[in-house]
């Protein structure tokens, strides 16, 4: 099973990736954690994500998707992946389709969480409480704001993306989180 999770910032895309790692044993792809450990590998593209990131460039699309693709032909990507944090953008998605094709593969599902808005600040507000250590640096109404905004300004037209190509499923995000969950499973039953 090769899927995306999309929704805004606070929809709760990272509890639902860790739910199915844990469930079906998928492997949860996080772009950093990847860039991370390319570096402490110390391969080839590595060497090169640490030159850009030492300088404080942005690492460009072409190589988030050389990672992604050596990542995914790891043996525990063989069940399946979860992308968490890319694509972000259509330059992005079209980026991973073209590489995808390429292996011969293709992404099964994108699940959409879909949220009410208003809603988040306060989602955001209650992560930030019962964060263990501590809340993370965005979980405030500040920054959810600007989140939000590049959100829908480069994420949100992947709905319409991955929509035409029938790919795309939406789920209720503002359930409960095993609700969610449930109807994650559904989906992927269904696939």
């Amino acid at each position: 099973m090769k899927l995306i999770l999309l929704g805004p910032p606070g929809a709760g895309k990272g509890t639902q990736a860790q739910k199915l790692v844990a469930d079906f044993g998928y492997a949860q792809l996080s772009t950093g954690d990847m860039l991370r450990a390319a570096i402490a590998a110390g391969s080839e593209m590595g060497q090169k994500v640490k030159g850009i990131m030492d300088r404080g460039d942005l690492v460009s699309d072409d190589i988030v998707v050389g990672i992604i693709s050596e990542r995914i032909d790891a043996p525990d990507c063989a069940k399946g992946f979860i992308l968490d944090g890319f694509p972000r953008n259509g330059a992005q998605a079209e980026a991973l389709d073209k590489m995808l094709d390429e292996k011969g593969m293709k992404l099964d599902v994108v699940i959409s969480l879909e949220v009410v808005e208003k809603d988040l600040f306060a989602r955001i507000e209650q992560r930030a409480k019962e964060t263990v250590g501590g809340p993370r640096a965005d979980d405030n109404v500040k920054a959810l704001k600007k989140r939000l905004e590049i959100y829908h300004e480069q994420t949100a037209p992947l709905i319409k993306y991955y929509g035409d190509q029938g790919v795309l499923k939406t789920v209720d995000g503002m359930a409960q989180i095993d609700a969610v969950s449930a109807q994650i499973a559904k989906i992927l039953a269904e696939v």
